[in-house]
Protein backbone atom coordinates (compact mmCIF):
# COMPACT_ATOMS: atom_id res chain seq x y z
CA UNK A 1 0.00 0.00 0.00
CA UNK A 2 1.18 3.47 -0.87
CA UNK A 3 1.79 5.80 2.41
CA UNK A 4 0.96 9.47 2.39
CA UNK A 5 3.71 11.67 2.78
CA UNK A 6 3.01 11.95 6.54
CA UNK A 7 4.42 7.95 7.30
CA UNK A 8 6.96 8.42 5.08
CA UNK A 9 8.37 11.81 6.89
CA UNK A 10 7.79 9.37 9.94
CA UNK A 11 9.09 6.39 8.45
CA UNK A 12 12.50 8.29 7.56
CA UNK A 13 12.55 9.38 11.27
CA UNK A 14 12.31 6.06 12.32
CA UNK A 15 15.22 5.11 10.54
CA UNK A 16 17.42 8.36 11.30
CA UNK A 17 17.48 7.15 15.01
CA UNK A 18 19.90 4.45 15.26
CA UNK A 19 22.17 7.26 12.53
CA UNK A 20 21.66 10.28 15.21
CA UNK A 21 23.07 8.04 18.30
CA UNK A 22 25.79 7.30 16.28
CA UNK A 23 26.32 11.10 15.44
CA UNK A 24 26.19 12.08 18.54
CA UNK A 25 29.24 9.71 19.84
CA UNK A 26 31.42 11.05 16.88
CA UNK A 27 30.49 14.30 17.59
CA UNK A 28 30.92 14.47 21.27
CA UNK A 29 34.66 14.14 20.10
CA UNK A 30 34.54 16.51 17.21
CA UNK A 31 33.16 19.08 20.04
CA UNK A 32 36.30 18.63 22.28
CA UNK A 33 38.49 19.32 18.77
CA UNK A 34 36.17 22.31 18.62
CA UNK A 35 37.16 23.39 22.33
CA UNK A 36 40.29 22.70 21.60
CA UNK A 37 40.50 24.89 18.75
CA UNK A 38 39.23 27.97 20.83
CA UNK A 39 35.65 27.68 19.33
CA UNK A 40 33.10 28.97 22.09
CA UNK A 41 29.81 26.02 22.71
CA UNK A 42 27.54 28.64 20.30
CA UNK A 43 29.81 28.68 17.55
CA UNK A 44 30.71 24.85 17.24
CA UNK A 45 26.69 23.72 17.67
CA UNK A 46 26.30 26.33 14.95
CA UNK A 47 28.70 25.07 12.64
CA UNK A 48 27.25 21.49 13.34
CA UNK A 49 23.86 22.11 12.19
CA UNK A 50 25.23 24.23 9.11
CA UNK A 51 27.76 21.58 8.12
CA UNK A 52 26.39 18.49 8.15
CA UNK A 53 30.13 16.61 7.76
CA UNK A 54 32.39 15.01 10.25
CA UNK A 55 35.85 15.12 8.18
CA UNK A 56 34.61 18.55 6.65
CA UNK A 57 34.02 19.93 9.99
CA UNK A 58 37.14 18.27 11.66
CA UNK A 59 39.41 19.82 8.83
CA UNK A 60 38.34 23.21 9.63
CA UNK A 61 38.40 22.90 13.07
CA UNK A 62 42.21 22.30 12.78
CA UNK A 63 43.31 24.89 10.07
CA UNK A 64 41.31 27.47 12.69
CA UNK A 65 43.39 25.96 15.90
CA UNK A 66 46.66 26.81 13.57
CA UNK A 67 44.98 30.11 12.34
CA UNK A 68 45.29 29.06 8.68
CA UNK A 69 43.95 31.55 7.03
CA UNK A 70 40.17 31.50 5.28
CA UNK A 71 40.73 30.63 1.59
CA UNK A 72 42.89 27.20 3.13
CA UNK A 73 39.75 26.84 4.90
CA UNK A 74 37.20 27.15 2.17
CA UNK A 75 39.47 24.83 -0.17
CA UNK A 76 40.24 22.24 2.52
CA UNK A 77 36.43 22.20 3.09
CA UNK A 78 35.28 21.59 -0.78
CA UNK A 79 38.12 19.21 -1.52
CA UNK A 80 36.72 16.95 1.56
CA UNK A 81 33.39 17.34 0.86
CA UNK A 82 33.44 17.19 -2.59
CA UNK A 83 32.15 13.29 -2.64
CA UNK A 84 28.79 14.75 -1.56
CA UNK A 85 28.63 16.44 -4.96
CA UNK A 86 28.66 12.64 -6.05
CA UNK A 87 25.94 11.46 -3.89
CA UNK A 88 23.38 14.48 -4.79
CA UNK A 89 23.82 13.46 -8.15
CA UNK A 90 22.95 9.85 -7.82
CA UNK A 91 20.13 10.76 -5.70
CA UNK A 92 19.03 13.19 -8.41
CA UNK A 93 18.61 9.75 -10.50
CA UNK A 94 15.87 8.06 -7.88
CA UNK A 95 13.34 11.80 -7.93
CA UNK A 96 10.55 11.99 -10.10
CA UNK A 97 10.56 14.79 -12.73
CA UNK A 98 7.93 17.12 -10.65
CA UNK A 99 9.93 17.05 -7.55
CA UNK A 100 10.66 20.72 -7.46
CA UNK A 101 13.87 22.70 -7.60
CA UNK A 102 13.76 23.98 -3.99
CA UNK A 103 12.63 20.00 -2.73
CA UNK A 104 16.03 19.29 -4.23
CA UNK A 105 18.39 22.00 -3.13
CA UNK A 106 16.87 20.83 0.33
CA UNK A 107 17.78 17.29 -0.46
CA UNK A 108 21.32 18.27 -1.39
CA UNK A 109 21.99 20.29 1.81
CA UNK A 110 20.31 16.56 3.83
CA UNK A 111 23.02 14.61 2.53
CA UNK A 112 25.36 12.53 4.53
CA UNK A 113 27.02 9.08 4.04
CA UNK A 114 24.44 7.67 6.17
CA UNK A 115 21.59 9.57 4.91
CA UNK A 116 22.50 8.80 1.49
CA UNK A 117 22.94 5.11 2.01
CA UNK A 118 19.35 4.93 3.48
CA UNK A 119 18.10 7.81 0.69
CA UNK A 120 19.65 5.23 -2.09
CA UNK A 121 18.15 1.74 -0.66
CA UNK A 122 14.62 3.34 -0.16
CA UNK A 123 12.49 1.24 -2.65
CA UNK A 124 11.63 3.10 -5.83
CA UNK A 125 11.30 6.44 -6.36
CA UNK A 126 13.02 8.47 -3.74
CA UNK A 127 10.38 10.67 -1.60
CA UNK A 128 12.80 13.04 -0.24
CA UNK A 129 10.27 13.37 2.86
CA UNK A 130 11.94 10.66 3.77
CA UNK A 131 15.47 12.56 3.83
CA UNK A 132 13.73 14.96 5.53
CA UNK A 133 12.10 12.99 8.23
CA UNK A 134 16.01 11.01 8.63
CA UNK A 135 18.10 14.40 8.80
CA UNK A 136 15.08 15.90 11.06
CA UNK A 137 16.52 12.85 14.01
CA UNK A 138 20.11 12.93 12.23
CA UNK A 139 21.28 16.26 12.36
CA UNK A 140 19.59 17.75 16.08
CA UNK A 141 22.09 14.10 17.20
CA UNK A 142 24.84 15.54 15.98
CA UNK A 143 24.80 19.23 17.07
CA UNK A 144 24.03 18.02 20.88
CA UNK A 145 26.92 15.75 20.68
CA UNK A 146 29.17 18.63 19.48
CA UNK A 147 27.59 20.91 21.90
CA UNK A 148 28.08 18.25 25.14
CA UNK A 149 31.60 17.51 23.80
CA UNK A 150 32.41 21.19 23.92
CA UNK A 151 30.79 21.74 27.58
CA UNK A 152 32.20 18.76 29.31
CA UNK A 153 35.71 19.22 27.36
CA UNK A 154 35.85 22.23 29.74
CA UNK A 155 34.88 20.27 32.95
CA UNK A 156 36.32 16.67 32.40
CA UNK A 157 39.88 15.95 33.10
CA UNK A 158 43.13 16.38 30.98
CA UNK A 159 43.33 12.51 30.80
CA UNK A 160 40.01 12.16 30.05
CA UNK A 161 39.95 15.02 27.04
CA UNK A 162 42.58 13.18 25.41
CA UNK A 163 41.23 9.39 25.71
CA UNK A 164 38.10 10.62 24.14
CA UNK A 165 39.75 12.79 21.64
CA UNK A 166 41.39 9.91 19.82
CA UNK A 167 37.68 8.58 18.65
CA UNK A 168 37.28 10.91 15.97
CA UNK A 169 40.24 9.10 14.76
CA UNK A 170 39.14 5.83 15.31
CA UNK A 171 36.18 7.03 13.22
CA UNK A 172 38.40 7.74 10.17
CA UNK A 173 40.75 4.54 10.71
CA UNK A 174 36.97 2.15 10.79
CA UNK A 175 35.91 3.86 7.71
CA UNK A 176 39.23 2.96 5.76
CA UNK A 177 40.61 0.47 6.59
CA UNK A 178 37.46 -2.38 5.57
CA UNK A 179 37.67 -1.14 2.20
CA UNK A 180 41.53 -1.72 2.23
CA UNK A 181 40.91 -5.42 2.56
CA UNK A 182 39.34 -5.80 -0.62
CA UNK A 183 41.51 -3.46 -2.33
CA UNK A 184 44.85 -3.24 -2.92
CA UNK A 185 44.60 -0.06 -4.72
CA UNK A 186 43.32 1.42 -1.91
CA UNK A 187 45.64 0.14 0.38
CA UNK A 188 48.35 1.32 -1.97
CA UNK A 189 47.18 5.24 -2.07
CA UNK A 190 46.45 4.98 2.30
CA UNK A 191 50.04 3.71 2.59
CA UNK A 192 51.18 6.72 -0.18
CA UNK A 193 49.07 9.42 1.37
CA UNK A 194 50.75 8.44 4.98
CA UNK A 195 54.20 8.30 3.73
CA UNK A 196 54.18 11.33 1.90
CA UNK A 197 52.03 13.48 5.17
CA UNK A 198 54.98 12.42 7.39
CA UNK A 199 58.19 13.18 4.83
CA UNK A 200 56.19 16.92 4.17
CA UNK A 201 55.72 17.42 7.97
CA UNK A 202 59.38 16.50 8.67
CA UNK A 203 61.23 17.77 5.57
CA UNK A 204 62.37 21.39 6.30
CA UNK A 205 61.81 21.81 2.42
CA UNK A 206 58.00 22.20 2.62
CA UNK A 207 58.69 24.36 5.90
CA UNK A 208 57.19 26.78 3.64
CA UNK A 209 53.72 25.20 3.47
CA UNK A 210 51.56 25.34 6.17
CA UNK A 211 49.91 21.97 7.12
CA UNK A 212 46.51 22.71 5.58
CA UNK A 213 47.74 23.52 2.20
CA UNK A 214 49.73 20.17 2.44
CA UNK A 215 46.73 18.66 3.01
CA UNK A 216 45.17 19.91 0.37
CA UNK A 217 48.32 19.56 -2.31
CA UNK A 218 48.42 15.46 -1.36
CA UNK A 219 44.61 14.98 -1.05
CA UNK A 220 44.55 16.65 -4.92
CA UNK A 221 47.39 15.00 -6.11
CA UNK A 222 47.27 11.79 -4.98
CA UNK A 223 43.72 10.73 -5.55
CA UNK A 224 43.65 12.53 -8.97
CA UNK A 225 46.81 10.05 -9.68
CA UNK A 226 44.60 7.39 -8.46
CA UNK A 227 41.92 8.11 -10.61
CA UNK A 228 43.81 8.74 -14.03
CA UNK A 229 46.04 5.47 -13.32
CA UNK A 230 43.49 3.02 -12.07
CA UNK A 231 40.22 4.00 -13.39
CA UNK A 232 37.22 2.38 -11.79
CA UNK A 233 34.82 0.84 -14.71
CA UNK A 234 31.13 1.44 -15.24
CA UNK A 235 30.57 -2.47 -14.46
CA UNK A 236 32.07 -2.20 -10.76
CA UNK A 237 30.48 1.31 -9.65
CA UNK A 238 27.50 -0.49 -10.65
CA UNK A 239 28.37 -3.53 -8.60
CA UNK A 240 29.39 -1.21 -6.00
CA UNK A 241 26.10 1.16 -5.49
Amino acid sequence: MRMNRRQVFLRGMKDGVPIALGYFAVAFTLGIHARNAGLSVFEATLSSLLTNASAGEYAAFSLIRQAAGVIEVIIMTVVINARYLLMSCALSQKLTPDVPLWQRMLLGQCVTDEIFGISAAYPGNLDPVYSYGAFSVASPGWALGTALGVMLGNVLPGNAVSALSVGLYGMFIAVIIPPTRTNKVLTGVVILSMALSCLMAAAPLFDFISEGMRTILLTVLIAGGAAALFPVKDEQKEAAA
